[in-house]
């Protein structure tokens, strides 16, 4: 792999199924009676979070914790930054300090990059989410999700559904499931669908129920309600109605299609209570492959991997 993991277009295609069959033997670390590698013992991952976060950072801090890293969780919050400190010395000062990753989540889109680019850290920057740009790591851990359950991603079909505008998990992974050989079609209002994504490598459509025939994995997004600052749609009502996946709308998709969501869910809104927590769904599935994915990122990036084998 590369030095860093800044957007989901890094990975060449064997690369993300390096990652994915590393995650693979990271997953059966859970089952052992004591859940920890060696592998980063002596090393230093930051947590480096300007934003809010709670899935992203637990992962990563227990993805580090079971390759038996020193973790440091910083929190813009409450430190220096909320003071007026800049990234740069936030930085200069982790470096000071010895850190061989940093995993920065930023609210401004191509944070990771300027750090990464700038000299101000000699270790790897992984990005667990900058603006609404990328979030490539959730990427990895749904197409692990979906590889578990469908096989080989080359032909499957994908439909990502809700608030494309502004998320970084549809990018990701619309960029991801392309390398990977898979058909990726956006569902959404045209209003939450971003300038330029016809030149991005998937299909676009303004109606769900157009799509659901042909999934093998439906996506539901958040409507990050936080990230917004106009009205995209009529009413929450109009957004669920249209756009949302309910009991009829999943027993249209073929028997063998899995239900995804990146979390944290809007009950109610993007997806039903009852479909969340069907059997189709693999949401919680999710959660526990994001670490295995994460100790497969950190593994290869800091742990110094440079065969083609697996971890011992």
């Amino acid at each position: 792999m590369k030095r860093h993991l800044l957007s989901a277009a890094d990975l060449a295609r064997d690369e993300a199924s390096r990652v994915l069959d590393t995650a693979e033997e990271m997953l059966g670390i859970a089952e052992r009676p004591i859940k920890k590698l060696p592998t980063l013992r002596g090393r230093t991952v930051v947590n480096l979070f300007f934003e809010d976060s709670t899935r992203t950072r637990i992962s990563f801090e227990a993805a580090a914790k079971r390759l038996s890293a020193d973790v440091i969780t910083f929190s813009a919050k409450g430190s220096s930054v909320s003071k007026g400190e800049s990234l740069k010395d936030t930085a200069l000062t982790l470096q000071a300090m010895g850190a061989d990753a940093v995993v920065i989540r930023h609210h401004s889109s191509g944070a990771p990059h300027r750090l990464a680019g700038a000299g101000w850290t000699n270790g790897a920057v992984i990005n667990a989410g900058d603006g609404t740009h990328e979030h490539p790591t959730q990427a990895l851990l749904d197409a692990f999700t979906m590889r578990r359950h469908l096989g080989d991603l080359a032909g499957k079909n994908v439909t990502i559904v809700g608030d494309v505008l502004h998320s970084r998990v549809a990018r990701s992974n619309a960029l991801l499931l392309h390398t990977l050989g898979a058909h990726v079609t956006l569902v959404a209002p045209p209003t939450l669908l971003p300038v330029g994504v016809e030149h991005w490598p998937v299909e676009t459509s303004y109606r769900l129920d157009d799509s659901l025939e042909k999934a093998d994995a439906v996506m539901m997004l958040r409507v990050q309600r936080e990230r917004m600052n106009a009205s995209y749609f009529p009413s929450a009502r109009e957004y669920s109605r249209r756009y949302g996946l309910d009991t009829a709308r999943m027993d249209r998709l073929p028997e063998h299609a899995i239900v995804m969501h990146p979390g944290p869910m809007n009950r109610g809104m993007e997806i039903t209570a009852d479909v969340a927590d069907s059997g189709r769904s693999v949401i919680v599935e999710q959660v526990t492959n994001g670490v295995a994915v994460r100790m497969a990122v950190l593994y290869l990036l800091v742990g110094g991997a440079t065969t083609e084998e697996g971890p011992a």
